[in-house]
């Protein structure tokens, strides 16, 4: 089976070679996947293999701190609510916000469920209630948390004790080198916790 598999890739990609090097020709594309693309494989190939060094004491001491920042919020949230309530629940989210604030959905999407709760709506009720402020920072913090604080350190190799992403070539439409599995390069920067976890 994986004599097959990798014959049946290796055979592939050389019936593309003629179909895919006559179009990069064609669109004066060429030089730049012979002389900058093709080169930069290695280099991609043993930044992956080398890893990424992260200090995941730094970053689980962040996660403490950060958790119980996510528990202050939620009891100013549940305070200014007049009740205790799921706040990662759309729903119950919903029926605080429309129902029992009475906040105005004026200009809010609508959606099968009802008027969305996503980041950008709540973003054009920011001034419309305090609590609209909390939720976004909670969110916000919840995110940071689970997607690095608490998620890097996890994807530490054992036997290298660096955490090893995939960089890609043709994934952002800008040309820019992405990564993913973890993504590295999406870490906020505009925020102070952002520019942290950084650091890190």
């Amino acid at each position: 089976q994986v004599a097959d598999y990798s014959a049946e890739d290796a055979d592939y990609t050389f019936r593309l070679v003629g179909r895919l090097e006559a179009q990069l020709k064609k669109e004066h594309l060429y030089k730049l996947f012979t002389e900058i693309e093709m080169p930069l494989v290695p280099v991609l190939a043993r930044l992956e293999e080398a890893g990424v060094k992260i200090d995941s004491k730094f970053l689980q001491r962040m996660s403490s701190k950060v958790g119980k920042d996510i528990v202050a919020l939620e009891s100013k949230i549940h305070r200014l609510a007049k009740t205790k309530f799921n706040i990662n629940s759309p729903i119950q989210l919903k029926e605080i916000l429309f129902g029992k604030l009475k906040i105005s959905t004026a200009g809010l999407v609508k959606t099968k469920t009802g008027f969305s709760t996503a980041a950008d709506e709540l973003e054009k009720l920011a001034d419309a209630h305090p609590i609209i402020k909390l939720i976004m920072e909670h969110r916000e913090l919840a995110k940071l948390k689970n997607t690095y604080l608490d998620a890097l350190p996890e994807l530490v190799n054992k036997a290298t004790g660096r955490v090893h992403t995939s960089y890609n070539q043709t994934v952002a439409s800008t040309g820019r080198l992405s990564s993913n599995d973890p993504n590295l390069q999406n870490i906020p920067i505009r925020t102070e916790l952002g520019r942290e976890i950084r650091k890190a």
